[in-house]
């Protein structure tokens, strides 16, 4: 049996002590937010030789969760909702996504106020959504047109929120410039030398990205440690805030984030590609799947190590899960689309480097023996991650996970 302390500890070494203070912290709190934080458990956990060991291998997000979707601006400027998270991502059997994603219904369920029936109930139909969506062999997405419920109420929100409103909230005018707003909820200062280090990476990447017709967009004008999530807590992460399209309100903010390996690929059996680096492979994947590929998206090299740029946009937001109001059916629709858009994903996907073609998909969505079996499964997995979290809470009360997060050097320290 695995020592779930010594594993935790163990995969969590490396991580900057501050923002791995707050996900320990974060993780005591209930067994979903566990759960988001130890996706490399979850996978050593997974019983060899169950239902998923027959499933096509395809591409995976690889932390499939209730809180691992949500909308974002294309770079055809159209706002979707999707998959949005793919730091795991791998070649991996088909239901290694279902599995995550039924488990987090199960295990989140007190968070989200449904009782056990409902949970369940929302697990079948989930699976029901899954396989339909499989045999229509047929990629679709979700945006405002054809979103609906729970989904829909994302797109009316966001209709109403601009750049101005992203900036008011992430920063603070000095006079007629913005700079980020170091809350210790959102943003963690930085060193000067670490200042230096990002700044000097933008422009460089300005040299090779840039527009020749706005020369400084990514002119730099602010920079702090980002803190979002709740697994990559603790991963170098900037937010960088950039001149854009004009300060103050045209600024645009810049997410950079370090590529780690997936945590899934050690639980897979799957021969995985010969990545070029492990930021490639997060970005790739993530084109694969998506309908349409996030605005601003690139692996770049930072440190000569692998990370991940994007942009933060007004457009990205989740589904409010406990807005579901009692009604049952507003949070079956949202689960199903969660479902059907990682069938979608599959499909889209399909073909490339050793993934099931839609013949092999289809087939698979209309044999009958998985997908009961499924939903138990998720059942022994949703047990296995409250025992384990159980654990976890023990430990954590008894200081086994207390670390030294001395706050970084303020700027003019470092």
């Amino acid at each position: 049996m695995t020592d779930i302390v010594k594993e935790i500890a163990s995969f969590n070494a490396k991580r900057d002590p501050e923002r791995l203070a707050m996900k320990y912290k974060l993780m005591r709190s209930s067994p979903f937010v566990f759960l988001r934080g130890t996706c490399h458990l979850f996978y050593e956990r997974l019983p060899q030789g169950s239902v998923l060991a027959s499933a096509p291998a395809v591409w995976i997000c690889g932390d499939m969760h209730l809180e691992n979707f949500g909308s974002y601006k294309g770079d055809n400027r159209l706002v979707y909702f999707d998959i949005n998270d793919f730091d795991e991502a791998c070649l991996a059997p088909s239901l290694y996504e279902l599995i995550r994603l039924l488990t987090s219904v199960l295990v989140g369920a007190d968070d989200l106020r449904v009782s056990r029936a409902e949970a369940l109930a929302l697990c079948h139909t989930a699976v029901e959504a899954y396989a339909a969506a499989l045999r229509v062999g047929k990629a679709r997405w979700i945006e405002a047109e054809t979103s609906v419920g729970m989904v829909r109420d994302l797109f009316d929100a966001l209709s109403k929120s601009s750049r101005v409103d992203l900036l008011n909230r992430r920063t603070e005018l000095k006079g007629k410039q913005r700079v980020l707003r170091v809350d210790g909820k959102k943003a963690l200062p930085v060193s000067d030398k670490a200042r230096a280090e990002v700044t000097a990476f933008m422009n460089d990447f300005a040299s090779h990205h840039g527009d020749p017709n706005n020369p400084d967009f990514y002119r730099i004008i602010d920079v702090a440690r980002r803190i979002a999530g709740t697994g990559s807590l603790g991963v170098d992460r900037y937010v960088v805030l950039v001149e854009g399209k004009g300060s103050p309100d045209g600024n645009y903010l810049i997410d950079l984030k370090e590529a780690l390996p997936s945590s899934v690929v050690p639980h897979v059996t799957t021969k995985q590609p010969a990545w070029q680096s492990e930021s490639y492979r997060v970005v790739e994947i993530q084109r694969r799947c998506q309908a349409v590929s996030q605005a601003l998206l690139h692996a770049v090299e930072f440190r000569q190590a692998p990370y991940v740029l994007r942009s933060l946009q007004p457009s990205e937001d989740r589904v409010a899960l406990n807005a579901w109001n009692g009604k049952l059916p507003r949070l079956e629709s949202v689960v199903n689309n969660m479902a059907e858009l990682s069938a979608w994903a599959q499909l889209r996907s399909g073909g490339r480097q050793g993934s099931a073609i839609a013949d092999d998909l289809i087939a698979f969505s209309n044999r009958k023996d998985w997908q009961v079996p499924l939903v138990e499964l998720a059942a022994q997995c949703e047990a296995q991650v409250i025992e384990d979290w159980k654990t976890y809470c023990a430990a954590y009360d008894k200081g086994a996970f207390e670390v030294d997060a001395a706050p970084a050097p303020a700027p003019g320290k470092g």
